[in-house]
This record gives structure tokens, sequence and C-alpha cells, in this order.
């Protein structure tokens, strides 16, 4: 026999609660199974009454069987009840029996089914002085309720008793999240037994804790028992499994890292209570991949996660990417007991530049041809085992030794990572006909700590140069002289020679003119001399800034020819060839001498220093009513000032001749006229209109050829009015057939409103009708007709009327049309019946015979007159009223 003892008490002051626990067991028939209880004071006299009458507990715990039981296949449950000898408060579980190895279904058979009693404060009195004190409530201890229970329910946690249940009725409620208050439902009491139950599974991960109220009323709702509160918590299950925060992790380590060298870290969380083993995690690392240099290169904590190296000999040249498959597992790793989750770890290996680049040769060769830049001679091929297009890869190459000139660089490929070696000054075929280079190749990057750099990162180059034909070249270019204008044709000027570079070959140079704007100058073909052809002037608009330019070309005989281009700069020295011109031409004063009634003149001249200013202005002696009238006094020296020397002077217009010279040795003189108008002036020294027209020089001859000018526009406006009249009247003059005023033309009409008609009158409409076959009259004898019947032949065909007929042209159309119908052989005479139109047979157009006129004038129109301007016409042909 094996007994248990689990007390569990509160002593607050007084011993005032004691909660015991037991366990379920299993019971063999052979061993009987002890529960042992005690009190808050430690004594063991406690009293059992068991609810199954073939069970019994004895004092000291232990419970056997009262008869031989014949079967447990089945587990047996009875309720067993606990009290104290000098304690009034009764306790309850539940004990269930099962044979030894059968599972126990539910987790709720580990429980005991606790009586709470609502305890009323009372008084306990003192034998000496009288004085009572107050007994505290009782303090309830929390429910533990597993979650996921797979049932049965309801399932009874604990039952509630007020110890007036034997006095009265009581009816118990309880209230709180999860009864009456969202999520409502989730525990219920019976209001007689005080039975409280949970009524479905629960999850923890939801609802952790449950805080309800236990109220006792009797049975008109009195309150009985103040509430007690009830704390339900919410055991936790290992039901879930770690969860990765990602799938797939990428982490990454350079290659070469020494063990111990962090990687990533990967974290899992778990749902389930982090303070039990339930939601603790633990990692590993399932499996690496390559295994490569072991199959252990990397290392994980087992709490927090973090990967690490473990082993040195990481190179991204051989392995550049590891994939680990982690796996994290609850439980605190238990791999029996624990639930597990994976995940995938991508570590790349980054690129360190542990391989400096390597040359493919170590000698290259090329051949460059002279005078040539931007050629490529040739193309440096390397080696480099870094990661391609990064800076340990991309190769920078140097030229060390043989190009003191600079003849050369190296640029590199970005895409190959070849050097390629180029031209970027000419070289001389007659200098320099090879050249030796020394160069050197490493990366953008630094090598990392401890590569030395490659013996094979060094090269030679060798460069053959190759000659060519060279153009002719001018020493001096542009070439410069100077000389006077106006020297005369056939002048020598220079000697504008070439020379050939290529002093290996024996060549002749010849010379031709390229470039010669003015055609100045012309060129010795074998020897370059230059002499004019024309006088050089520099005034002349092909000279800018006193430099006449001119460009000629020299070619050799050689295969394929070469030329070469020289620029000819002459320097033209300015001679006093141009005499000044008087500024301004034209300008009017006043007819009466004033003080501002002045002219300011001056001169321009095409010449420079010193050929041209100070001017020297004068009047001529001849004619003598120049200097009569006018006079000339100095202001500066490029400046003068007309004006009059009589106090008048009639309005009209002068031509005054003034001689103006310059500062050249010998000066040039210039007779030039002004032309000034002598006008009256207003107040303001300004021409008034009448004397501007006046002083404008027209005269009377002038003024009557304009006015005749006139008259003559005038007379012409005046017979295309009169033209036009005329026209207008022989339009008006043809009759029409209506008034302008009643013309439809331009309006809407209907023509769908024929009202009754002559179909509701008694004529034969059979005579307006086309029959439908014409056999009787093909069958007729000859001569035998009818004259309002219609001839067998082809009809006429009368003129169609324009569809914008001009008003004045309706009565010729409609003359036309008589003519047309008089020649119709078809048509029938004036006094038969005319068939207008062809409608088929049965048709119900009305016929317009019923139109019935009447010349009798007894009839009175004249209320026609009353009915508008539409009905005018109308009333003018039978009222009788007066003409238009």
């Amino acid at each position: 026999m094996k007994g248990f003892s689990k007390p569990l008490c509160l002593l607050v002051s007084l011993c005032v609660l004691c909660s015991i626990m037991a366990y379920s067991c299993q019971l063999s028939l052979e061993n009987p199974h002890m529960h042992s209880f005690e009190d808050c004071q430690r004594n063991r006299e406690v009293g059992f009454v068991s609810s199954d009458p073939n069970f019994s507990v004895r004092p000291d715990g232990t419970v056997y069987a009262e008869q031989e039981v014949a079967n447990l296949s089945e587990p047996v449950q009875f309720m067993v009840t606990a009290r104290g000898l000098h304690d009034p408060h009764i306790w309850e579980t539940t004990v269930k029996l099962a044979l030894a190895g059968h599972p126990h279904p539910s987790p709720f058979t580990k429980q005991i089914h606790q009586v709470i009693k609502f305890l009323r404060k009372h008084q306990r009195g003192s034998s000496a002085n009288g004085l009572r004190r107050q007994k505290r409530d009782w303090v309830i201890p929390p429910i533990n309720v597993p979650e996921n229970s797979r049932g049965p329910f309801p399932h009874m946690l604990v039952r509630i008793r007020s110890d007036q249940d034997k006095d009265v009725g009581i009816r118990y409620s309880i209230t709180g999240a999860g009864a009456d208050q969202p999520p409502s439902g989730i525990y219920n009491i019976d209001p007689i037994s005080g039975n409280m139950f949970v009524t479905q599974p629960l999850d923890r991960e939801e609802r952790a804790s449950f805080h309800l109220r236990a109220h006792a009323v009797d049975m008109n709702g009195n309150q009985v028992e103040n509430p007690i509160d009830l704390y339900i918590y919410v055991i936790d299950m290992n039901d879930n499994r770690p969860e990765f925060q990602n799938q797939v992790y990428n982490g990454s380590v350079a290659e070469g890292s020494k063990p111990g060298s962090s990687v990533m870290q990967v974290t899992a969380t778990d749902s389930d209570d982090s303070t039990t083993a339930n939601g603790m995690v633990r990692y590993r690392i399932l499996s690496q991949s390559p295994h490569s240099p072991i199959p252990n290169m990397f290392t994980i904590n087992s709490e927090t996660g973090d990967i690490v190296t473990v082993a040195a000999g990481l190179d991204r040249e051989k392995v550049s990417q590891y994939t680990i498959i982690v796996q994290a597992t609850d439980m605190e790793g238990n791999l029996n007991f624990g639930l597990s989750n994976t995940a995938t770890a991508l570590i790349s290996i980054t690129d360190i530049n542990d391989n400096p680049p390597e040359l493919t040769v170590r000698t290259f060769s090329g051949e460059v041809p002279e005078n040539k830049v931007n050629v490529v001679v040739t193309n440096l091929t390397v080696v480099d085992r870094d990661q391609p297009h990064s800076p340990n890869w991309n190769a920078v190459y140097r030229i060390v030794s043989g190009d003191p000139s600079g003849h050369f660089t190296i640029r590199t490929n970005p895409i190959t990572n070849e050097g390629m070696l180029t031209v970027v000054k000419p070289v001389d075929f007659e200098f320099n006909r090879a050249f030796m280079l020394t160069v050197v190749v490493s990366n953008q990057a630094h090598l990392a700590s401890g590569i030395q750099s490659s013996l094979q990162s060094t090269a030679g180059v060798t460069i053959s140069v190759q000659d060519v034909n060279e153009p002719p070249v001018f020493p001096v270019n542009p070439k410069v002289i100077r000389f006077e204008e106006g020297v005369p044709a056939g002048t020598t000027l220079t000697v504008f020679a070439a020379q050939d570079p290529d002093h290996f070959i024996h060549q002749t140079v010849r010379y031709s003119k390229l470039s010669d704007p003015a055609n100045w100058l012309k060129i010795n073909r074998t020897n370059g001399q230059i002499t004019t052809m024309a006088l050089l002037d520099r005034e002349s608009i092909y000279v800018k800034n006193n430099v006449y330019e001119a460009t000629f070309l020299a070619f050799d005989n050689g295969s394929p020819q070469a030329s070469g281009t020289g620029t000819l700069q002459i320097n033209l020295i300015d001679v006093n060839d141009n005499a000044p011109v008087l500024i301004p031409r034209e300008a009017q004063v006043c007819e009466r001498a004033r003080p501002n009634s002045r002219i300011n003149i001056t001169a321009s001249d095409a010449d420079a220093e010193p050929n041209i200013g100070p001017f020297v202005f004068e009047l001529p002696s001849f004619p003598a009513s120049v200097r009569r009238n006018w006079t000339i006094s100095r202001l500066n020296g490029d400046y003068a000032q007309l004006r009059l020397r009589i106090p008048y002077l009639e309005a009209s217009v002068y031509e005054i001749p003034i001689i103006v010279s310059d500062s050249g040795n010998p000066p040039l003189s210039n007779r030039s006229v002004i032309r000034v108008k002598v006008c009256p002036c207003d107040d303001n020294g300004d021409c008034s209109a009448t004397g501007a027209v006046a002083a404008a020089g027209l005269g009377t001859g002038a003024i009557i050829a304009i006015l005749i000018c006139i008259i003559i526009l005038l007379s012409m406006v005046l017979l295309f009015v009169v033209w036009m009249k005329r026209r207008e009247k022989e339009r008006q003059a043809k009759p029409l057939l209506i008034d302008p005023e009643d013309d439809v033309r331009d309006n809407i009409l209907k023509y769908d409103e024929e009202g009754g008609g002559e179909e509701d009158q008694d004529y034969d409409l059979s005579q307006l009708q086309q029959p439908e076959s014409l056999d009787h009259i093909i069958n007729k004898p000859t001569g035998v007709r009818r004259v309002d019947e219609r001839p067998v032949i082809a009809e006429s065909q009368y003129p169609v009327r324009p569809s914008l007929p001009h008003p004045g042209d309706i009565g010729d159309f409609i003359n036309d049309g008589l003519r047309a119908a008089d020649n119709d052989p078809t048509a029938p005479p004036y006094d038969s019946l005319l068939v207008f139109d062809y409608e088929g047979s049965g048709s119900t157009a009305g016929s317009v015979s019923s139109l019935n006129s009447t010349s009798s004038g007894d009839q009175d129109y004249d209320y026609l007159n009353d009915w508008g301007p539409r009905f005018k016409k109308l009333a003018d042909l039978y009222g009788g009223g007066d003409d238009d």
C-alpha cells in the first residue's frame, strides 16, 4: 500500500481554510490505495464518507472494497466527503478507480471537487471581559482548469454552498466574463446544488484566466451571503508549435572568417506559456549543404538562435553559399515531448580580395601607325578569381616604364576586365620606331591582409610604329605679314612654303589656293610664292579687324597623296584713301532765327587713325546765297553747328552744300549736301503741321495732282454704285411667281397635312389615274386615239430647276418649261386632263380638279388685305388694291 499526503493550507491569523488535493490512482484488488489527509492543526482525525456503497474509506484515508468487485474493465467513479471532527466545513473529491495499465481518458479525473462555503461573519466571545472578535472571510484559492480538454462536458469544477442551506432554500448564481458576460456560457452553476461547471474546452492562448463572482440568494431573491470571488486559471498545454518569423533567412559572412564569427540570427516564437516548458524554445542545426570543407562549419546558440562559425576554411571561390536547416523545438528542446518546426538559413560567403589579378602572358605585342590617336594597340588579358564586377575583381593597369612622353594609356574594359592599351599622343616614326613598355595590374580594392601580389601581375609590351605618308607641314601656321593697303596687282607679298616630314622618302611638294574670299592673291605652284592679283583694300567687307585671311594647300606626290593646309594673315596698314561723309543728310530749322534753331553736323570716315578726324567743315563760295543765308561754327574736332545767318528765311526745303576735310596726310575733302527743311515753328520751337506740309516741298502742282486723284477715285466708286443699282432694277423688272416676303423656300413646310381633301367629295378620280395596262391603247386601230391618253413613245426631258435658283431666274425657268411642253409630242392638248403624277392603282391622293375658280366680279376680296403680308400679292390680284 502506498500513501500520499498533499495538504494545501492558507493561514491568516487563524486557520480559516484548508484545501486538500488528492490524486487519482490505479487500484488493483490486491493493493488498495490510500489517501492521507490532515487538517490545519495537523489533526488526522478526519472522517470520510463514500458515495459508493461498494467502497469505503478508513480514517487513515485508505480506500477499500466492501465486497468482491467482479469487473473493473470500466473505471469506477464515486465521491468522497471529508469532515473534521471539530470543524464544520466539508470537502468533496472524486475518486476514479481503474485497473492498472488502463489510460485515464480525462484530465479532470485528477482534480478534487472542493466545496466552497459562504461563511458569515460572527462574534467569538471572551470569558474574561466580554470582548468579542470578528472572524475573517475565507480566501478562496484559484481554480485551475487545463486547456483543450476533451470532456465530457459540462464538467464539474467546484461546489458552492451556504451554511444556511439547511434553514432556507438557497439559489446560487455566478457573474462575470465567461458566465453572463462575453464570452458568455463558458461557465454555469446549478442554482440548487451549487455545482459549478465548465461547458466547453478552453484555450489559454485566447484567454488565460477568468474572474467570476458567486452569489447566494433566498427564494425571494434576497441576498443571503456576501458574494465571493472565484479566480479560474487555464492551465497551459503544449498545443502550439514554435513558429519562425521567416521561413527563409538570409545571412552572410566573409570568406576566411575566424571561428566564432557571427553570421545571423533566427527567431522562433511559441504561443504557449513562456514561463513553462511548453513555451521554451530551443534551436539546433539539422543539416548543412554542402559539406565542404567539413559538414559542421556552423553552430547555433540553442537559446538565442545566433548562428556562428565553428571552423576555418570558408572560401567563396570554392563554396559561395551554404544552406542550413534549423529546427526549433519547445519543451526546452525535448525531442520526445516537444513540438518542432524548421526553417532554412541561406548563408552567402562574401568575397574578400584574396586573389591578386594575373596577366595571362608575360609579353604582349602590337603595332600602331604614326600620327594616329585613340587607337587600341593591344588588349591585355587578365585572370582574377574574385567575385566578378566587384572592386576585388576590377583591374587597374599602370605603365611603369618605357613611355616617358606619355604616348600611351591603358583603359579597363568594364565587361571583360581586359586592359586596352591606347594611343593618346601621336607617335612619329621618324623619331621612335618602337616602344618597350612595362605594365602592372592590380585591383581597385587593396589585397586582403596577408595576401601577397603575384609575379604574374607584371608583363612587358612591345609596340612597333608603322611609317605612313605624312602631309606637308607649314613651319609657321598661321603666317602673319604686314602690308599697306592699295599695293598694285603683281606685288610679291611673301613665300609660304611647306616641309615634308617624311625624311626617308624624297617627295615633291606642290601648292594651291584653298580659300581667298576677295580673290586678291595667287600662289606659285612649285615654290609657294604669293603675289597680289588686285588692290588690297582695308575697308573691304572681307577684312576683319584690319586682317585679311587666306588659306593655301600643300600636297605631296606620295601614295596615297597627303596634303596640309596653311593660313596666311595679312595685316593691312591704313592709307588715307577715303574722304569723309557728312552726317546727317537731312534736318529742319525754324524760318525765324532762334537760339535753339541750329543743326549739329559731323562726319564719318572709313579710314583709321590718323586719317580721320578732327574734321574741317566750311561752306562753299558758290552759290553766294549759301554763305549769305547760312553760317557754320565749330564745336570740337568732330562736330560743327549749322544755323541761319539772316533773321528770317521763307519756309521751304533747301539743299546746302558743305565741304568736309579729314586730317590725313595729305587730307581728303568731300562736298556733301544736307537737305534742310525750313518751316514755321510754334512757341516751343517745333514745326507746325501746316508748316511741315509746306516744308515738305509740296508745291501747287503736286497738291492739284493729289486732288485730281481723289476725284477720280470717288468717281469710280460712284459709277460702281450706279451699276449695282441698275442691275438690281433689271432683276426686279422680271415678274416673280411670289412676292419675296411670301417666299417659302427658306421656311419649313409640312407636306403631310392634307385634311379630308377631295376624297370626301363625289368626284370620279379615275380620270386622273394612270391605267395599269396600255394594251387598250396599243391594240387600237391607227388614227383612233383619245386626246387625253398618253402616247406610247419616249417622253421628252423637261428642264431641271436648280436647287437654289436666284429669284430673278424663276421667270426664265417657267418660259423654258413652256417651250419644252409645246414641243413635247407626249403632252396632251390644253383642253384635256393632264396627268401630273402617277401614284399607282387605288391611290388615296386627292385631285386638284375641285379647285374651281370663278371670274365673277361679284365677290369682295378686300378682306385679303387684313390677312397680313403673306396674302398681299393675292389681295393685289383679286382685290384690286394699290400697286406697290
